[in-house]
């Protein structure tokens, strides 16, 4: 770390204050502040006993798209196992991660949990292979990003508040929800776009979410996996980041076997991973030393692995990409969600009087499409299994 830790105000939790607890060391100087923050996009009397960015983890945890997460697909269909990850269970442990990351770099822990939890809200069911389905559903009507529907999602999906749409969030967690933006869609999002246009970068809370994601799929996917037994441990002999882990269980606890074993190698894994982005992180910060928030926004990307690790990662994803997400029993329950996702929406589409009538009422005639894909993309697996039975089985209703 830099010596540039000056100007802090520590906005974490008051540990100190509880019997026997450590006194937590005060945000960075280029950490996010809340009593900093851009602000909200409709003011708000601030609150009294929460800063800015616990309210936002707050209304994000409370909010309907946040609950549907717990019947959204990781991987597997919530109806293939109950012990298989969603993208609710994706989301905390992606919170978990980033927060431990933000502890240790001194950046703001409310904020990485803020945006960790949201970060997912805009998925749509059955995974990517919804996703990409509903990106060809709506490639005449300006594609389908799930980023920018998480974001449209704390926006104006949300119906919580009587003076406006959405949660009303802070400016510094939805430039973190929205991680990846089209161009032309930057365009329509003004200050929030700018750094998709110009080459800026988000806050370092931001791009700790980023990665915290990262290590929590690509690790919990290979859980996943060999629960369900798509995976095999022989496979993973070609993963170097597990051959070096399982090596270190096999002579730490030569005995053990099974889910035991294969937990400690995560477990290890996982840990590898943080701590190397840690080390990586300082060392980068040191050599850029920004003195703020908009140094980290004005500069080149400071949160990563070494090129070491980073080539580990990528191998450890390109085998889950080869040996999980293209087994075939996984690709045919993509071509179920992309025949269930274009079914329902070319449905809608041609008669929107299928839809729920308080879908109708929201949106002009033009808007259609844009309408049909908030639809979709807000189901769950099993409502979109459901809705697609109602409309295409005679014998349900």
């Amino acid at each position: 770390m830099t010596g540039a830790t000056t100007d802090t105000q520590v906005t974490q939790a008051p540990a100190a204050d509880l019997p026997g607890a450590v006194c937590l060391a005060p945000l960075a100087a280029y950490a996010a502040q809340p009593e900093r923050s851009r602000g909200r996009r409709h003011d708000e009397p601030a609150s009294t006993s929460r800063t800015e960015f616990q309210r936002d983890r707050d209304r994000i945890v409370h909010c309907t798209a946040f609950r549907r997460l717990e019947y959204k697909t990781q991987v597997f269909v919530n109806h293939e196992g109950d012990l298989f990850r969603t993208r609710l269970t994706h989301s905390l442990e992606v919170a978990q991660i980033a927060r431990s990351i933000a502890r240790n770099l001194h950046l703001n822990e409310d904020l990485v949990e803020a945006i960790s939890l949201a970060h997912d809200l805009g998925h749509t069911p059955f995974g990517h292979a919804g996703q990409d389905a509903l990106n060809e559903c709506m490639r005449d009507y300006g594609g389908f990003e799930h980023n920018m529907q998480s974001l449209l999602v704390v926006d104006e999906l949300e119906e919580r508040y009587g003076g406006f749409n959405g949660l009303n969030l802070t400016y510094e967690t939805r430039e973190g929800v929205l991680k990846h933006c089209s161009r032309a869609n930057a365009e329509k999002l003004g200050e929030l776009g700018l750094r998709f246009l110009n080459g800026g970068q988000p806050s370092l809370e931001a791009q700790i979410a980023n990665l915290a994601d990262e290590i929590a799929y690509n690790n919990h996917d290979i859980d996943d996996g060999l629960r369900s037994g798509l995976l095999h441990i022989e496979q993973l002999e070609a993963v170097p980041l597990w051959v070096r882990h399982d090596a270190e269980v096999d002579a730490a606890f030569p005995c053990i076997t099974g889910r035991r074993r294969i937990n400690e190698a995560i477990r290890r894994m996982i840990n590898a991973l943080i701590v190397d982005l840690i080390g990586t992180t300082q060392a980068n910060i040191a050599a850029a030393a920004p003195r703020s928030i908009e140094d980290v926004r004005a500069g080149k990307r400071l949160v990563g692995f070494s090129p070491a690790m980073r080539e580990d990662a990528t191998t450890l994803k390109k085998f889950l990409y080869d040996a999980l997400y293209r087994h075939h029993l996984v690709m045919r329950m993509s071509n179920k969600a992309r025949q269930i996702v274009q079914g329902l929406f070319k449905a809608f589409i041609e008669d929107p009087r299928l839809l729920p009538p308080a879908y109708l009422a929201k949106t002009p005639q033009d808007d259609q499409p844009r309408l049909v894909s908030h639809y979709i993309a807000g189901m769950t697996d099993r409502y979109a299994m459901r809705e697609y039975r109602r409309l295409f089985v005679v014998d349900d209703v």
